[in-house]
C-alpha cells in the first residue's frame, strides 16, 4: 500500500515538468510556422521594418503577385506536387500493402532474408540512391520526366515494414483460410478482406509517404531541368535564388511557403477522422 501511495504522490509532481517539456517542444516547432504565416501578410517594406510577429497589410497583394508571377507558374508547381505526392503515395501504399501482406502471411524460402534486405533499405539515406537512380532512369530515357520523380518513390522499405507489422496484427490467418475454403481467389481476398482490415495502417503509410514526397527536394533537383515540371519545393528554391538579387521577391517566397504547408494540414485533419474511427471501432470490439 505504501508503494501505491508513493507513486500516487509523485505523479502530480511529474505532471508539471512533463507539461513544460511538451510546451517547450510545441513552441520550438510552431514558432517558425507562425513566423511564416505572419510574414506572408507583409509587404516588402513591412517585412524589413516592422516587428517580426506583427501582422502586415500586404497579404492579398502578395497572393495576387504570386499568382501572376511567371504566368501562374507557382500554381503549376502546386499541381505537380499533388501529382508527385498523391500519385506516388497511392502507388507506394498499394505496393507496400501487397509486399507487407505477402511477407506476413505467405511462407516461402528466403522470406526472412528478403525481409532483412528490406530493413537494410530503411537505413540507406536517399542521397546515396539519388545518383544511381538518375543514371538508371537516364538509360531508360525517363530522366527529366514526371516518371523520374514518381517511380523512385513507389518502393518504400519503411512502408513495407509497417505493412508487414500491420498485416501480422490485423489479419487473422483463420479468416484467410476460411475465405480460401469458400473458393475466393488470392486477389479477391486481398481486395475485399485484407485491405479493409489494414485500413488504419494504410492510412498511416499513405500520410507518411505523401508528406515525404511533398517535402522532397533532392530527387526533383537531380531529376528535373524543366521548370514547368518542378514541384513546390524546387520552385520555391528557384524563387529564393532569384530573390538574392531582388528583395521584392521575398514576400512571394514567404507566402508561397505558407501556402505549401496548407495541403499537408488539410490532409492531416481529413485523415485524422479515419484514425479516430478505427481506434473507436477497435475499442468497441475489445
Amino acid at each position: 500500500m505504501s508503494g501505491v501511495a508513493t507513486r500516487t504522490r509523485t505523479r502530480p509532481r511529474m505532471a508539471p515538468a512533463a507539461t513544460l517539456v511538451l510546451l517547450a517542444g510545441a513552441v520550438y516547432c510552431l514558432v517558425p510556422v507562425v513566423w511564416v504565416l505572419v510574414a506572408s501578410s507583409k509587404s516588402p517594406r513591412e517585412l524589413f521594418t516592422s516587428f517580426s510577429f506583427a501582422p502586415g497589410t500586404g497579404l492579398w497583394d502578395n497572393i495576387s503577385s504570386l499568382s501572376t508571377y511567371g504566368d501562374g507558374q507557382f500554381w503549376r508547381w502546386g499541381l505537380n506536387s499533388l501529382i508527385y505526392a498523391g500519385g506516388g503515395a497511392l502507388a507506394s501504399t498499394l505496393v507496400s500493402a501487397m509486399a507487407g501482406y505477402g511477407l506476413a502471411k505467405f511462407a516461402f524460402r528466403g522470406r526472412e532474408l528478403l525481409f532483412g534486405f528490406i530493413l537494410a533499405g530503411v537505413l540507406v539515406p536517399g542521397i546515396v540512391l539519388a545518383i544511381p537512380q538518375y543514371l538508371l532512369l537516364a538509360e531508360l530515357g525517363l530522366a527529366g520526366t514526371y516518371w523520374s520523380v514518381l517511380l523512385p518513390t513507389v518502393i518504400n522499405p519503411f512502408g513495407i515494414f509497417l505493412c508487414r507489422v500491420f498485416a501480422q496484427a490485423a489479419v487473422p490467418t483463420e479468416t484467410l483460410e476460411a475465405a480460401r475454403v469458400d473458393g475466393s481467389g488470392e486477389l479477391r481476398i486481398f481486395a475485399t478482406i485484407v485491405l479493409p482490415m489494414m485500413a488504419q495502417g494504410l492510412v498511416t503509410v499513405f500520410l507518411l509517404q505523401f508528406v515525404g514526397i511533398w517535402n522532397n527536394f533532392l530527387l526533383p533537383f537531380i531529376m528535373l531541368s524543366d521548370q514547368d515540371k518542378y514541384p513546390m519545393t524546387l520552385g520555391l528554391y528557384s524563387f529564393l535564388a532569384k530573390g538574392a538579387g531582388d528583395t521584392d521577391l521575398y514576400p512571394l517566397i514567404i507566402v508561397g511557403s505558407a501556402i505549401s504547408i496548407l495541403p499537408l494540414i488539410a490532409l492531416l485533419l481529413a485523415l485524422q477522422r479515419f484514425w479516430r474511427a478505427d481506434l473507436l471501432a477497435g475499442g468497441l470490439k475489445g
